[in-house]
């Protein structure tokens, strides 16, 4: 009797280790680290005066990109990064502006979402998405945006593939109307892909505790990182916790990545601002928000003005303005100049740093001005300060933008709340993780 309890106790004990090694299998399998490149492209022409259909009116000319396939078997998309959009879509229908679709005809695994379905009941609650049935009665979705554009389309199940890893189920946007775009660059992308805090965003679904990607400073290409990131060459990050707002408020994104912003300096002088601007007030207006979708960075008008003035102080007989008050980069950049088209670069500028908890981004060199393309008067070229006026643009927020994370590993940890950012040359970090770029 005793040996028969031994021998069962050791087949339970060698049963529990399996399911252990099952387990932590499993979560590593669920957890991989999965590296893809980025790739900038340019989505209007200089002076274009529609904007591309995105969450915020002022996502300009650049925007970052990433390649998967997606379906049974795989097809190829390319996608736009943004972490300030939840619902990922893409194009399913076929249009002469557009080269690149998904075509959910070829796929297998591709799954249509009825419109009496809890997930299209419940889910598209968070998203606050105008839901209805289509004549076949299935889930029908319109996703506006701020620049009163618009895409249409029924919401479904399909298979992601996040490097060799398939991810069956995954809830996106199969939008078949509401594409204006004429943009040569444009058409080769096949949809969004949304990274922010909501149930339904990419990183969600995927249920990854983190993601991280390093923007070049060069031309704007980098890496896109899933998962952990563990290198002995990366430098310790530091990090700066998520603002936490339980309560609803009408104008606080909460499933963004707000940040609490605590100051800005110029050089070494700290702007003479209370506190209280960079607190959200009580309808939730003037959060701060890391945004990958957004190329410029936009402050709320007081702040912006005291930044402009301390730069204009400290760059005089440096950098000469521009002799046309009226001029307005993007409807919210202000601060111009004129910069000799013979030089081969800029003069040495003030660094701007953002200082937020924990936690500080400095902006300097070339990050600080913007050439606007093709623009020459009397004979200079036309820079523009790459921090823009929200107000102008009817926000009322502070927006990072990818333009002055560049250069930066910018890690997002969702099971801890909190960004974390070091500087990192990204070219070379792009090469030690094998893409070459």
């Amino acid at each position: 009797m005793a040996f028969l309890q031994s021998l069962l106790l050791l087949l339970l004990l060698r049963l529990f280790i399996m399911i252990n090694e099952l387990q932590q299998h499993f979560v590593s399998a669920t957890h991989e680290t999965v590296i893809l490149p980025l790739k900038a492209q340019t989505l209007l022409s200089p002076g274009s005066a529609r904007k591309p259909p995105n969450k915020l009116p002022f996502h300009h000319n650049v925007t970052l990109t990433v390649s998967l396939t997606v379906g049974s078997p795989p097809q190829s998309v390319t996608m736009v990064l943004d972490t300030g959009s939840e619902l990922s879509w893409l194009r399913c229908k076929k249009n002469p502006n557009f080269r690149s679709i998904f075509n959910p005809l070829l796929s297998s695994s591709y799954s249509p979402i009825p419109c009496a379905s809890l997930a299209c009941k419940t889910r598209t609650k968070t998203l606050l998405l105008p839901v209805s049935c289509d004549p076949n009665k299935l889930c029908h979705a319109t996703v506006s945006y701020a620049d009163a554009s618009s895409n249409e389309g029924n919401l479904a199940y399909e298979t992601f593939y996040i490097g060799n890893s398939p991810r069956p189920g995954t809830i996106f946007g199969c939008m078949d109307s509401g594409f204006s775009s004429n943009s040569e660059e444009d058409s080769k992308t096949t949809g969004l892909m949304g990274l922010n805090r909501g149930s339904l965003s990419f990183i969600s679904q995927m249920g990854l505790p983190k993601f991280s990607y390093c923007i070049s400073g060069s031309d704007s290409s980098g890496v896109l990182l899933f998962g952990e990131a563990s290198f002995t060459w990366l430098r310790p990050l530091n990090y700066t916790p998520l603002v936490q707002i339980s309560d609803p408020l009408p104008y606080f994104d909460r499933v963004a990545y707000t940040v609490n912003l605590e100051g800005i300096k110029v050089s070494a002088k700290i702007l003479a601002l209370p506190k209280s601007v960079f607190v959200p007030d009580h309808t939730g207006a003037g959060q701060t928000m890391v945004d990958l979708g957004t190329q410029f960075t936009f402050l709320l008008g007081p702040v912006y003005t005291a930044l402009k003035n301390e730069f204009i102080k400290q760059t005089k007989g440096i950098l000469s303005p521009l002799d046309d008050p009226n001029f307005v980069f993007e409807g919210a950049m202000d601060l111009c100049f004129g910069v000799p088209s013979s030089g081969r670069s800029l003069p040495q500028l003030p660094a701007v740093t953002l200082m937020f908890r924990g936690a500080e981004m400095v902006v300097s060199g070339e990050r600080l001005m913007y050439r606007v393309p093709g623009m020459v008067r009397g004979g200079k070229s036309v820079y523009c300060f790459t921090f823009g006026n929200s107000d102008l643009l009817g926000i009322e927020a502070f927006v990072i933008g990818h333009h002055h994370q560049q250069n930066l590993w910018m890690e997002f940890d969702l099971v801890n709340s909190r960004v974390g950012l070091a500087e990192v040359r990204c070219a070379l970090a792009s090469q030690r993780l094998g893409l070459g770029l």
